[in-house]
Order: C-alpha cells, then structure tokens, then sequence
C-alpha cells in the first residue's frame, strides 16, 4: 500500500497575484493547506486541526504562475515519524513544476502543548491510505 496522497486543482485568481502579475509566495502555502484540509476530511481526520502545529515548511520556486492559469497541487506523505508527519507538495501548470517542496506537522496533546504519539489508527490511515479524491470542487473568482 501507498502512503496517503492527494490532488486538488485550483486556478490563479487576482488576488493571487502581486504587483509583478505573477503568484504571490504566500498562495503556495494556501494551496497545501487547503491539499492537506481536504486529504484530513477524506481520512476522517479533522479533529486533527488545532492539535497538529507546522514545525517546518520549505519551498523552492521554479517557475512563475499567472492570473487565471489552472494548476494541480498534489500533496503525499512522505515521512510519519512517532509524532510528526512530513509532507512533499508539487504545484504544476501543464506538467511543468512551479513550485515544489515540504511541510512539518507534530502532533501534541492540546491541553498540554507538548508533541504527543499519532493514535495508531491515524497512523495506519496516513501509512497506508493510497490516493484521495477531494471531497468538493473548489470554486474560484474570474474578475
């Protein structure tokens, strides 16, 4: 079995964008967390949210995006230690990577702040879920 994946698609809205007409930084990191939201719902895992802190989050920029490009963002996991999970992320247009990358989530007991062991059957799920399909399609703005 494959660990846990999935894909969503999205397109470059205005407000994406920065003076320069191309993606803004900062809509990478929107786009994982709504990959990684909706592979938390298909697992039955959003009790999760407010219990699993970023640690780590790295990007490398490839090639820009523009307003109204369609791109997939495909989110995997690819690493589940005892209470953190590493996730890889590739956002492409057309087959041509733009942008690529990781991101670190600890699981924590809420109450006590501190990093808590993945409940076993959250762990399987992650370890051995396959691909997902999101659960809704995701609508976007055309101005």
């Amino acid at each position: 079995m494959t660990t846990a994946s999935i894909m969503i698609d999205r397109v470059v809205d205005w407000q994406d964008t920065d003076a320069a007409g191309h993606y803004h930084h900062s809509t990478v990191i929107r786009w994982v967390e709504a990959a990684e939201a909706s592979l938390y719902e298909q697992l039955g895992c959003l009790h999760l949210f407010g219990v699993i802190p970023r640690v780590k989050y790295e990007v490398v920029y490839r090639d820009r995006l523009w307003h109204q490009d369609r791109v997939h963002i495909e989110l995997t996991v690819s690493r589940i230690g005892t209470s953190s999970m590493t996730f890889d992320f590739l956002v492409d247009r057309d087959g041509t990577v733009a942008a690529a990358g990781s991101l670190t989530v600890v699981h924590t007991d809420g109450a006590k702040g501190g990093s808590s062991p993945w409940p076993e059957k959250i762990r399987a799920g992650f370890a051995t879920g396959g691909r997902q399909q999101p659960p809704l399609t995701h609508t976007t703005t055309t101005n």
